[in-house]
Parts: C-alpha cells; sequence; structure tokens
C-alpha cells in the first residue's frame, strides 16, 4: 500500500505515546508524535512522506523533503564514511550516496547534483551522481516551442548541457547565456531546435511574443518604480541590461519596440521615458 520516497495518504489507525500509527496494510507504520500536526486523530487521512529511519524501518514524516524518488537536484554534503556520503535532504535522516554512484570522493559542505532513486537489493532511498542512465533523447516528450523546466548539467565548449523535464539532454549555446550559471542550477526555458539525431538546443525564458509581453511588463514596473526614467536605450551595453532587467539585450530591445509601438514609451537619447496619460498620472 506504502510507496517510499513519495508523499503518500494515509489513515491514522490508533494513537500512541510515541506518535499515531497510520494504515500500511499491516501492523501500522509509524508517524512520531514531533511532525504529527495538531488535532489529529484517529480516523483522519494525513499527507506524508515515507522513508526509513536510521534502524531500516519505513517511517513516516509531515515533513517536506527537499527531493522526491525521481527528482534530479543539488544538494549539500553533511559528512561522509568509508561506504558513501550523507546530504542534506531535508529530513531528520540524511539521504545515502554509495561511494560506487559518485565520481569521486564527495566533500562535506560541498554541493553535488544528484537523482534520487529507490535501490532495488534494499528497497531504500538513495542518490546517484550517475544520471547518464536515466536520461535519454530516444523518445522524445518534447517538440520545437514547448516550454520546459531545465536543470544545468555540465559545461562543454559550446555553452552547457541542461537536463530537460528531468529525462532528456539539450544544449544551451553560450550565446544564448545572460546570466551566471552553476551546475544543479533550475530555470525555465524552451524548446528551440531538434534534430534529425533528435538533438535539443534549448533557450532560457519564455518562448516568442511571451516573451516580449512579459519583457514590456517588466521595463513598465521598473520605470515606474523609477520615476519614470530609466538610463537604458538599444545601444546600451548587453551586461549592464541583463544586470538590471533580467533579460538579453535582444530580447530588451524587441520589448521596447513593442512598447514604442503602444505608445508606452518615448525613446531619448540617453534613455527611456514613460508616456504619462494625465498630468501626474503614469502609462501602465
Amino acid at each position: 500500500m506504502i510507496r517510499v520516497g513519495e508523499f503518500n495518504m494515509l489513515k491514522i489507525i490508533r494513537e500512541a505515546s510515541n506518535g499515531v500509527y497510520l494504515d500500511d496494510g499491516g501492523e501500522g507504520l509509524l508517524l512520531p508524535k514531533r511532525v504529527v500536526p495538531e488535532g489529529a486523530k484517529t480516523g483522519d487521512e494525513l499527507k506524508v512522506f515515507i522513508y526509513h529511519d536510521k534502524e531500516g524501518r519505513p517511517i513516516a514524516t509531515t515533513l517536506k523533503p527537499k527531493g522526491v524518488v525521481g527528482d534530479i537536484l543539488r544538494l549539500r554534503v553533511t559528512g561522509t564514511s568509508p561506504h558513501g556520503a550523507f546530504l542534506d535532504n531535508g529530513l531528520m535522516k540524511d539521504l545515502f550516496v554509495p561511494r560506487n554512484n559518485q565520481f569521486g570522493p564527495m566533500m562535506p559542505g560541498h554541493e553535488y547534483l544528484v537523482k534520487i532513486y529507490i535501490d532495488r537489493l534494499s528497497g531504500r532511498m538513495v542518490a546517484t551522481e550517475k544520471l547518464d542512465p536515466f536520461l535519454s533523447n530516444e523518445a522524445l516528450t518534447v517538440k520545437v516551442l514547448d516550454e520546459a523546466d531545465l536543470i544545468v548539467y555540465r559545461k562543454t565548449p559550446i555553452g552547457y548541457v541542461v537536463i530537460i523535464n528531468q529525462r532528456h539532454t539539450g544544449v544551451l549555446h553560450q550565446n544564448e547565456i545572460y546570466r551566471d550559471l552553476r551546475i544543479g542550477d533550475k530555470m525555465k526555458g524552451y524548446i528551440k531546435n531538434i534534430s534529425a539525431e533528435n538533438t535539443i538546443d534549448v533557450v532560457l525564458g519564455a518562448r516568442g511574443y511571451q516573451r516580449v509581453e512579459e519583457g514590456g511588463d517588466q521595463i513598465i514596473r521598473l520605470l515606474q518604480e523609477h520615476g519614470g526614467y530609466l538610463p537604458y536605450h538599444d545601444k546600451s551595453d548587453p551586461d549592464e541590461i541583463y544586470s538590471f532587467f533580467g533579460m538579453s539585450k535582444k530580447t530588451y530591445k524587441m520589448a521596447l519596440g513593442a512598447l514604442y509601438k503602444q505608445k508606452k514609451i518615448s525613446l531619448e537619447n540617453a534613455g527611456i521615458r514613460l508616456i504619462t496619460t494625465s498630468p501626474g498620472t503614469l502609462s501602465t
């Protein structure tokens, strides 16, 4: 009945001094007293996460882990042993990474990109740095212009390999990057191109006109917050534009053009100005 490494909806079947017991199809699964919601009683259904305690027994918690089975995410090492390393997953018991699941010795205090899965032999939740066996572009679940969740995977001479929707890989080219990136960073993007060999190119942010519209809204908001004028224009340095607006210069120029056509801004030699609709009122 229960699924280790996932959230489960389970009913309280009895109360005890050390907590409450949940219906697991057997003698009951302990939810320790410290994480029992106030007022919970027999018959109530609770959303709980199930993992194994230090003695290897299944146990429930109402705490929210940083990652569940199937997730790829960056976690910090809390300690090591001759057999592996331990990661902070937000629970009382740290997440174990066997030594043969590491590329090299993990260092306490450092963060690593890992995937959480269930070990077939022990049935316990563990993690691995070796992600490639879990990723494939053979049967794609995305198409061109689809929005996607991206995770920075590794650096390459042409940019970064990214993980797409936790299952595929793609390339974010250097000329499409307008911010500092770290391995494990999560971002929104969209599919720019798919080759005949199923290699994928991605771009950060929203796609097409949606990206321009969102950029325009951001420019208007920043103009309103800075008295209706900003010292940035279509000739400004791309790094300065990204630092202030959080968008590429290409998106910035497209958004400026759209706002100018809508008569929401005027373009000046040294910057842009929000057009007022009436005295003392700013255009929105």
